[in-house]
């Protein structure tokens, strides 16, 4: 009687710590479902790894105290009904929280395979924004230097432009200078035109001379 009450009371208090154990594993496979659920940050890897090892090692106690318990069941002379009926549910309640951990293990699984999975998809779009964002930057940058450039040829060809109207509004005043100078000095005029008008009778005087000179050199050849 002492100790099937020493197993009774140790096998009542790891069911009912297998029971609160497994609801808070059963509890990880839901809050790994909600959207934008971090793995990592949250610490879900090792609270479930470290709940399966205690859910294991309680089965594990169970196990032995309810076959304990079944070795005492086998001499019915020393159990009464009542007893018997207790080592019975006892079995039961294992064998449904044998069942039920294997099937929560496998939910937790999935939802853990699920949530990695969300987040490499997750990891590949911020990846994938990344080096978009990159890439306008640079194409950003690039459009920014042609700016740059195309501001500085503007300037060049401003420049340009206003060191030929500096240039020609200096050639006009030289060329206003030359005529007030002409001006003020009215015989230039006067030799300018007496010496063209002495190389025009030059010109002329040598093409009659060697007009006469062919001449006379036919009128010897004839002869």
């Amino acid at each position: 009687m002492s100790q099937y009450d020493q197993l009774h009371r140790q096998c009542r208090t790891l069911e009912n710590l297998f029971e609160s154990k497994l609801t808070s594993y059963s509890q990880l496979a839901a809050n790994l479902s909600r959207p934008g659920q971090d793995i990592e940050s949250s610490g879900s890897v090792e609270r479930w790894k470290d709940l399966e090892m205690e859910l294991d090692d309680l089965l594990s106690k169970l196990e032995e105290i309810n076959e304990q318990l079944g070795a005492l069941a086998s001499n019915p002379e020393l159990m009464s009904a009542s007893m018997l009926r207790a080592v019975q549910r006892h079995r039961e309640l294992y064998l449904d929280n044998a069942r039920e951990l294997k099937r929560t293990k496998t939910n937790v699984k999935q939802a853990f395979d699920q949530a990695n999975l969300l987040s490499g998809v997750r990891n590949d779009i911020d990846a994938y924004k990344s080096s978009a964002a990159d890439s306008l930057l640079a194409e950003r940058g690039r459009i920014d230097s042609s700016h740059q450039m195309t501001d500085t040829i503007i300037e060049q060809a401003y420049e340009t432009r206003s060191e030929f109207s500096r240039q020609r509004t200096s050639l006009a005043g030289i060329n206003n200078r030359m005529v007030q100078v002409i001006g003020t000095m009215p015989g230039i005029n006067n030799l300018v035109s007496m010496i063209k008008s002495r190389r025009r009778r030059d010109s002329i005087i040598m093409g009659v001379l060697i007009g006469v000179c062919c001449i006379l050199l036919l009128t010897y050849i004839w002869r």
